[in-house]
């Protein structure tokens, strides 16, 4: 950990102690980040100023699809949050729970702030298929497979058969014991 250096404001000790990573955005491009963020991607915070949050999905679908509805829930509210999969500078996947706010609820993507948790995960998820994240995602926001279904525009029936495979590739017997699988509590 680096020393505080006397001349350095209090906003900016916080942000070089606090345990998550932060970022703030403006239109889902990175004007700054504390380096516990950086560093749960792999890349130095100077790496990233700049980048588009897009840099930072497993693919363009997903970057768009959590954009959507990241902006209607920060307009609505001006909060959100999730728990998804992030794209690591080597390649990899690791899930992270989100928290976000908006500075202005009228144009929520103009500023806002976030705070990225690195979750603890049993398993690999590295392989998991682009429709086993988007389900498994809408199930840590307490979607049913109904209205999971109808976001993801497939029947309701074929997000029960992803949720089962989850379970067996899990080694779980019902979904609360996946989300508590998948968010690293024990379970």
């Amino acid at each position: 950990m680096s020393s505080l250096m006397p001349d350095s404001t209090a906003a900016d000790q916080a942000a070089d102690l606090c345990p998550l990573g932060m970022v703030l955005t403006s239109q889902r491009r990175i004007e700054w980040c504390n380096d516990r963020f950086a560093a749960s991607f792999g890349y130095a915070r100077t790496a990233l100023i700049g980048q588009s949050m897009a840099v930072l999905y497993p693919t363009t679908s997903e970057f768009e699809r959590v954009g959507e509805r990241g902006w209607q829930a920060l307009f609505e509210s001006g909060t959100y949050e999730d728990e998804r999969l992030m794209r690591l500078r080597d390649g990899g996947l690791r899930w992270f729970r989100v928290l976000g706010n908006a500075l202005d609820r009228s144009d929520p993507y103009r500023r806002a702030s976030w705070l990225f948790e690195p979750l603890r995960v049993s398993g690999t998820v590295d392989t998991l298929s682009l429709r086993q994240r988007e389900v498994l995602s809408a199930m840590t926001r307490g979607l049913t497979s109904k209205e999971c279904a109808r976001e993801l525009g497939i029947s309701p029936r074929t997000v029960e058969k992803i949720r089962a495979q989850l379970m067996q590739r899990y080694d779980v017997h019902n979904a609360a014991a996946l989300m508590s699988r998948i968010s690293g509590m024990p379970g």
